[in-house]
Order: C-alpha cells, then sequence, then structure tokens
C-alpha cells in the first residue's frame, strides 16, 4: 500500500511537470554593443537561470551581436545572425522576427540587436516578466526582466559609456553595474560574455575574442571576472607571439606587457615579456622579469628557460655571459 501512494505522488508529479506547457522564462539582464573603432561587438549577460550563455547571447564578427531572452524564442539568435548577413538592418530584422514568429509567448518576448553598420533596435513585450524593460545609447542596448526596476538598465548603460579600456572590460563594467543596481530579483546562478571580432580570437582564423561562461554558481560575477582576466592574458600572449613572428618587436612588448598585467602570477607571462624585453635591448627589464618567472614557478625553470632560449631569434642571449651570470649566479 505504502508502495502504491508513493508511486501515485511520483505520477502525479510527473503528470504536473508535463502539464506545463509553457517553459520558464530566461529571466535575466544583458548588454549588446558594438565598438565602432575596433569593429568588436559582444554580449554581456547575468541571470538567475542556469547556463543562460547557451540560450541568451549570439553574435557574428561583421555581422551583429544578439541577446535573445525573458519568454525566449532561442530561434531569434540565428535567425537574426541569418537575416543581418542578408543586409536587412537592425531595426528590419527585429520585425520579421516578430513577424514571423509563430510559437506560444510573442508578447513576452525580449530581444535586443545591434548590427555591424551600428544600428540599434530592441523589444520587450508587453508581457515579460515585470520588471521588464530596455534602454538604448548610440553603441548599445541594455535589458532585462525580472529585475529590481529600471534602474538596473539605467546603471548598465551609464557603465558602459564611462569605463575606458578594453570592450569586454566595458561590457563587464555594465554587467557589474547592472548587479549593483538590483540586477534580477531572484538572485544569481550564471554569466556570459561573448565578444567577436574579424580574426581577432587566438590561433588561426578566429573571430571570437571572447567567449566565457559560468553556468551554476552563487557569485558568478566573481567567477566571470577571473575568467575574463585569463581570456585577455591569452589573448595577449597571442598577439605577442603573432607581433614577434612579424618582427614588430615593440608591438610584441606591448602585447606581453598587457598579458602580464592580466596574469600578474603566470610565470610563463613573465617570461615571454623577459625574452622580448632583451630582445629589445632592455637588459634591466629582462632580467627583472625573468626573476619574477623564477620566483613564480622555480621547479624547472632552467629548464624552462633553457627550451626557450634555444630558438635562434635568442640566440645571442646565450652568448650573453654577464647576463646569464645574473641570472644563474650558480651556474646554468
Amino acid at each position: 500500500m505504502k508502495i502504491r501512494s508513493f508511486l501515485a505522488v511520483i505520477l502525479l508529479f510527473a503528470a504536473g511537470l508535463f502539464a506545463q506547457t509553457t517553459p520558464p522564462p530566461v529571466s535575466t539582464f544583458s548588454i549588446v554593443a558594438i565598438d565602432p573603432q575596433t569593429g568588436e561587438m559582444g554580449v554581456a549577460v547575468a541571470s538567475r537561470y542556469f547556463s543562460v550563455g547557451s540560450v541568451v547571447p549570439w553574435a557574428m564578427a561583421d555581422v551583429g551581436a544578439v541577446a535573445t531572452q525573458a519568454d525566449v524564442n532561442v530561434g531569434y539568435g540565428q535567425q537574426a545572425i541569418d537575416l543581418l548577413r542578408q543586409g536587412l538592418t537592425a531595426q528590419q530584422v527585429l520585425a520579421k522576427l516578430l513577424k514571423d514568429d509563430t510559437f506560444p509567448g510573442k508578447d513576452g518576448r525580449q530581444i535586443a540587436i545591434v548590427d555591424a553598420k551600428g544600428n540599434v533596435a530592441a523589444y520587450t513585450g508587453p508581457h515579460a516578466p515585470n520588471w521588464a524593460g530596455d534602454r538604448q545609447g548610440k553603441t548599445w542596448s541594455a535589458q532585462g526582466n525580472i529585475l529590481t526596476g529600471p534602474q538596473v538598465p539605467e546603471a548598465m548603460g551609464k557603465a558602459f559609456e564611462s569605463t575606458q579600456g578594453e570592450f569586454a572590460e566595458r561590457l563587464f563594467a555594465a554587467l557589474k553595474a547592472g548587479d549593483a543596481a538590483g540586477g534580477d530579483s531572484r538572485g544569481r546562478q550564471s554569466a556570459s560574455m561573448l565578444v567577436v571580432r574579424k580574426l581577432g580570437g587566438r590561433n588561426t582564423n578566429n573571430d571570437r575574442t571572447i567567449y566565457i561562461n559560468v553556468d551554476d554558481s552563487p557569485d558568478p560575477f566573481t567567477e566571470l571576472r577571473r575568467l575574463l582576466n585569463l581570456n585577455l592574458a591569452y589573448n595577449y600572449g597571442d598577439q605577442m607571439y603573432k607581433a614577434f613572428e612579424a618582427k614588430n618587436m615593440e608591438k610584441a612588448r606591448a602585447a606581453a606587457q598587457k598579458s602580464v598585467q592580466y596574469a600578474p602570477n603566470n610565470s610563463n607571462s613573465h617570461m615571454q615579456l623577459a625574452f622580448v624585453d632583451y630582445v629589445l635591448g632592455d637588459k634591466s627589464a629582462s632580467l627583472d622579469e625573468f626573476v619574477k618567472a623564477r620566483n613564480l614557478r622555480p621547479d624547472g625553470f632552467a629548464k624552462r628557460w633553457k627550451d626557450e632560449a634555444d630558438d635562434p631569434d635568442f640566440k645571442s642571449i646565450l652568448e650573453d655571459k654577464e647576463f646569464l651570470k645574473k641570472l644563474f649566479p650558480d651556474g646554468l
């Protein structure tokens, strides 16, 4: 009898789940933006929703960036990118998406689009979960639903416009400002950032400069910050290698310095900068960076150094007895 009662409860619970025909809203706050100077476009988003990065942000270099949320039609993302590639503006894409949407819940949707020409378009349906709304600037749109109030997208826009430096840093500042202004009224769980620029990513033929996701965390912003630092450090490390191969040593050093800035505790970043400093004739700075690299990772330092120094570009350092004596007073 007890087993039958237990099974009955399970069946009733399952029936309740399947009876829910409308999926829960992707309650979130996001910013979609473009940097006209660099051509970078991207989306930053946070939510009390698992793996928000797998649903909301979409972007393609030289095409556009899209955030689709609330009573979300995930298909909006790829459809918007496809339409933008055909030459439609952000406003035209938005109108067509809404016109062609035959799925239930259209009046609860929320979407923002920025195209490669800098056009910005956004829509918050009248039945999007409250508080819901959006705000726009010349190069951005900030929006959200189930928020604590309109101060969230307003704070995001102000932070994006007032923050200097990296485009990704400006997106992160906007996201943090939205959270500080109240954010998702239900709390925190996930966050994501996607930034694209033609051939701007690491390695070969990669347009994604930033793509980081925190899927499930009580403090997604701290983890997103950590991942962003790593992503930027690796980006600059990649730029350093490419500039070095092109014999543009000043550009290589500038990139290596930025890599160290974002990864100050990474021994390899300091070692890369040290070798570039030496090639440029700045032996004092080179020695300082080598010492930092060794202090951060003393085990195997000599071997790692020797492996790098065997590169033909660094032949002169192996012949510099005075420098080697300072770096390896006990011998190499």
